[in-house]
């Protein structure tokens, strides 16, 4: 198994595929936060907000990236929303914020708002399981409101958001103890819960310490799958990337190669029914090449490469050939733009 080393000191890029935002006057922030995936957010007369909500804390669930990509363009405040934990019952899975998430963040200019869910549905198909969970309005507004007159850059605002985790924590754990009565729906220990907690909120280097480790496991589990959506030719391998805040992040590439110095990085997207993936799809895949095209000091064993960014596009297909429709065409061309303008590249196959 390879292993590559890399740092990245900022970030420069510039969206392409931005989709148009919704956009929404403060008195439907509600209504926003339930039912977009990223809108446009009228704060007062001089000032609009990008937001981004998540559905949950893990990365992998829902195309966070994608929704995030989305407000990249907006020249002013870029705000995305996350759950510090989901408990979906003792039926479903329960996820945890993770460090890096807020520093991946950070590096992209992103403000944090750390949130829980205060209200959700009993699920109708599992006994256990509940769904539709919804975000503490009022705690979001508050901290909007907050915002609003906070001058430093997004560093300074998500490290206050990490030092107030355990307060968001334990109410998430009231809330979700709450949601259980209300119910009938068993959630999962809040011992572990609490033992979580305890970890995350002694200090940021035990949270960055713990999460690392979970993003550890997660890199050398990923490590052994293909997962649906990928189709992959070539070996995968483990990157870990360093910044100047501290942070870690513990990724993999689908497929890499060297060349001499360059040293491809291969991020794959695969679709079995259609000729293009999904457009979600392909931006959670732009997120990494906005990683690996501002990478420097990229190491193998100690050698250093040149790295060559590359998103993947590929297909099955069966008959004689493959037919674009006019949107996916419009895709695949915005999509090479935009490898064009930030320097990766683009395999379609």
């Amino acid at each position: 198994m390879i292993n590559i080393h890399a740092f990245i000191r900022a970030i420069q890029y510039k969206p392409q595929m931005c989709r148009s935002l919704p956009v929404f006057s403060r008195t439907q922030f509600q209504e926003a936060l339930n039912t977009s995936t990223s809108f446009l957010l009228e704060w007062n007369n001089t000032t609009k907000y990008a937001i981004s909500p998540w559905v949950s804390p893990k990365r992998t669930r829902s195309y966070p990236y994608a929704r995030v990509y989305d407000t990249l363009g907006h020249q002013g405040k870029r705000i995305t929303i996350i759950p510090v934990i989901k408990d979906e019952g003792i039926q479903g899975d329960r996820d945890f914020v993770q460090w890096d998430t807020i520093a991946l963040m950070t590096l992209l200019n992103v403000h944090v708002i750390l949130s829980y869910y205060s209200d959700a549905q009993k699920s109708s198909r599992y006994e256990g399981k509940i769904t539709a969970q919804k975000f503490d309005f009022q705690q979001v507004l508050q901290q909007m409101s907050d915002l609003e007159t906070f001058q430093s850059d997004a560093f300074h605002w998500n490290q206050l958001q990490v030092q107030n985790i355990e307060n968001l924590l334990i109410k998430a754990l009231d809330s979700h103890r709450d949601l259980s009565g209300r119910l009938g729906v068993r959630m999962h220990s809040e011992q572990t819960a609490y033992s979580r907690i305890k970890k995350i909120s002694s200090a940021n280097d035990a949270f960055m310490h713990s999460s690392r480790t979970a993003a550890e496991q997660a890199q050398a589990r990923e490590i052994q799958t293909v997962q649906p959506k990928e189709r992959v030719m070539g070996k995968k391998a483990k990157i870990t990337i360093k910044n100047y805040l501290g942070g870690e992040y513990f990724l993999t590439c689908d497929e890499f190669s060297i060349e001499g110095n360059e040293l491809s990085l291969v991020e794959c997207k695969h679709t079995k029914k259609n000729g293009l993936p999904a457009e979600e799809d392909i931006k959670d895949g732009i997120v990494k090449m906005i990683l690996f095209s501002n990478l420097t000091d990229v190491k193998v064993s100690g050698l250093s490469y040149k790295p060559i960014p590359t998103l993947k596009l590929t297909h099955s297909t069966s008959g004689q050939g493959l037919s674009l429709s006019p949107h996916q065409a419009s895709l695949l061309e915005q999509v090479r733009r935009e490898a064009e303008i930030n320097g990766f590249r683009i395999i379609f196959s």
